[in-house]
């Protein structure tokens, strides 16, 4: 029996070859060489038709792992992408990463965002990479301009292989200008989406013509996607910090502002108490320095730097700065009564100043409080001094009682004073002005009111009467009228911020015991006091003694003597001391018409004598004794003396 032949190896497979190359990964033209190879091996046509169809069928299968690994590469990145994003909390630093990480995904040269800006109404350039173009990064892009517009107008991704050559969206000069600086061809644009609403769009970019084909599309989507609820987040997240920022900051203020309104509710307290037991002023500087911690003192209207208080009447009545002080007028209507100055607090709590304004309103509510209970006396003391004008019968037992309930003692001497206030726009008593209460304020009114705190003060008594007032006040041991009308001008020209002319009479002795003599003396005064307004001499005091013979008209008693003493006194006592004749020397001079050639004719003697006598009285008389009036007194005040003593022989 014949030996048998061995059997043929059995054929692999034809898919065997392919399923190694998959396994490998190796390249596509790899699988070609399979069957090449089998074909030069002389491989049946049997079995190169297999081999044929198990190439397709791996390269197809090489293709889907292919794409499932680009899936998987994609998903992880993007899963990535969406970590990376998740720990940024800063928008600006999410927005770089955004266009970062959209251009390291699809491999482009250039990535870039736009924003809408609701309040314009169009979308602008907010984050770019890889651009080198300044006038590409500054773009602006109206709705429905360019591609970019196009996106943010419709929220649908747009994608173009060749800008320029597109014709699907609006070109406008500044865009095109602005890609054609960038260089930029191939453009994929993808809306930024949060819920129903477009905030912008991602684009990734291309200087060279390229295909974005519909993976790379869905990607750029996936990642915008991701990045729009990034930005949303880290908005949030921005505005969750402002607020707490401002919550904080409130909450700083509402403990600050709790610890005013708690010393506000003190000080309000102890104003409060200080008015119902009636404490004075001092009291209010005390207790709003203690709460303030500084140092609070009420100020005369004077002494108040006339620009501050002008402020805090523009102001209206609030408080104002002054240098490193704080001013409150104290005013009653339009009458600024003083000022509340709070020293050294450059800077002032807003409640703070209120409660300086609140005690400068207290201040002025016990000022007026006092001024009330001081019009009440000077309304007594006005009756007193009309009844000893206008009832001189009055019993002097009853004037002197009247007179101890306001501390005026009537039988010292005194003098009347009769005072007007002079307009500085007319001759006349100031006109009548109405201040923002609507209460008349006149210059007659201010004059009685700062003449009834002088009567007080100096225990005497005022009244109102003929456009004036009418003083009676102590004249005192080595007092002079004269003097004391001149103190009172003064005196109240400062407290009505006028000019006051003031008429004085001769001493009144008792007015308790002479009432009739109050009236007479009230007479002369009030001629004092319209001589010196005729003479131009308005705003100024006088006694008659004080208008030299015109004295000698005023005065009641006619006091010749007095006025030749007043006048000639210094020449007569120097002839009685040293034995000159300077008096007989002066009356030749005005003899001879004031011309020293003819005085030493006069006299025989030399005209070098007359020029030393006449220096001599200009020295005792003053350098005005030959100006017209003190001439003319002069010469009235020789003939009398002549007169005198030749009635005394």
């Amino acid at each position: 029996m014949p030996a048998q032949q061995p059997a043929e190896p059995a054929a692999e497979p034809a898919e065997t070859p392919f399923l190694d190359l998959l396994a490998t990964g190796a390249p596509a033209e790899d699988f070609e060489r399979a069957v090449l190879r089998a074909r030069a091996d002389g491989a049946s046509a049997e079995r190169l038709a297999a081999l044929e169809r198990a190439k397709l069928l791996a390269l197809r299968v090489r293709t889907e792992l292919e794409g499932r690994r680009r899936r998987e590469a994609e998903l992880s990145a993007l899963y990535e992408t969406a970590h990376d994003l998740a720990g940024l909390r800063d928008l600006d630093a999410v927005l770089r990463a955004i266009v970062q990480r959209a251009r390291s995904l699809l491999g482009t040269e250039t990535a870039y965002m736009t924003l809408n800006d609701p309040v314009e109404g169009d979308t602008y350039m907010r984050v770019t990479d890889g651009s080198v173009s300044a006038r590409f990064q500054q773009l602006r892009l109206g709705m429905g301009e360019g591609l970019g517009g196009l996106v943010a107008q419709t929220a649908r991704p747009y994608v173009t292989d060749s800008y320029f050559d597109d014709p699907r969206f609006q070109h406008t000069r500044a865009i095109d200008t602005g890609v054609r600086d960038e260089g930029l061809v191939a453009i994929l644009g993808v809306p930024l989406k949060l819920g129903s609403g477009v905030i912008g769009v991602l684009f990734a970019a291309d200087r060279r013509v390229r295909v974005f084909d519909h993976a790379e599309i869905a990607l750029l989507s996936a990642h915008a996607a991701h990045a729009a609820v990034a930005i949303d987040t880290a908005n949030l997240l921005a505005e969750t910090r402002k607020a707490m920022t401002e919550l904080e900051a409130a909450n700083e203020i509402i403990r600050d502002r709790s610890g005013v309104i708690e010393r506000a509710s003190e000080v309000h307290d102890r104003l409060a108490e200080l008015v119902l037991r009636g404490g004075g002023v001092q009291d209010v500087t005390a207790a709003v320095a203690e709460v303030l911690d500084g140092t609070v003192e009420f100020t005369d209207a004077e002494r108040v730097p006339a620009e501050a208080l002008e402020r805090c009447s523009r102001a209206d009545g609030h408080a104002v700065r002054d240098g490193d002080d704080w001013v409150a007028a104290v005013r009653s209507g339009s009458e600024v009564l003083g000022a509340l100055v709070l020293r050294g607090h450059p800077r002032l709590d807003p409640v703070d100043q209120r409660t300086l304004e609140r005690a400068a309103m207290v201040t002025s509510l016990l000022l007026l409080a006092r001024r009330t209970a001081g019009e009440a006396e000077q309304r007594v003391r006005g009756e007193l001094l009309d009844d000893l004008l206008d009832a001189p019968d009055r019993d002097p037992r009853l004037l002197r009682e009247r007179a101890a309930r306001v501390a005026a003692d009537l039988d010292v001497p005194h003098v009347v004073l009769a005072a007007r206030i002079e307009d500085p726009a007319e001759d006349g008593p100031a006109t009548v002005t109405t201040g923002p209460d609507g209460a008349a304020a006149t210059g007659r009114q201010r004059l009685w009111s700062a003449a009834s705190h002088l009567a007080a003060t100096r225990q005497g008594l005022a009244a109102a009467r003929d456009a004036g007032v009418v003083l009676l006040l102590p004249l005192g041991r080595d007092g002079e009228p004269g003097e004391a009308a001149r103190r009172v001008a003064r005196q109240l020209g400062a407290a009505v911020h006028a000019p006051v002319t003031v008429g004085a009479s001769a001493p009144v002795p008792a007015p308790a015991a002479a009432p009739a003599a109050v009236a007479a003396a009230y007479a002369q005064a009030r001629r004092c006091r319209e001589a010196l307004r005729v003479l131009g001499r308005c705003g100024q005091g006088a006694a008659a003694e004080d208008f030299g013979f015109l004295g000698l008209l005023l005065a009641d008693g006619r006091d010749v003597d007095g006025f030749v003493r007043r006048t000639l006194g210094e020449v007569v006592d120097y002839d009685t001391r040293r034995g000159t004749d300077l008096l007989r020397t002066l009356n030749a001079y005005f003899a001879s018409g004031m011309s020293p050639a003819r005085t030493k004719d006069a006299l025989h003697v030399h005209v070098n004598t007359v020029a030393q006598r006449l220096d001599r009285i200009g020295r005792l008389l003053g350098p005005d004794w030959q100006s017209p009036s003190r001439a003319l007194e002069l010469q009235l005040a020789l003939q009398l003396h002549q007169l005198s003593s030749a009635l005394a022989e």
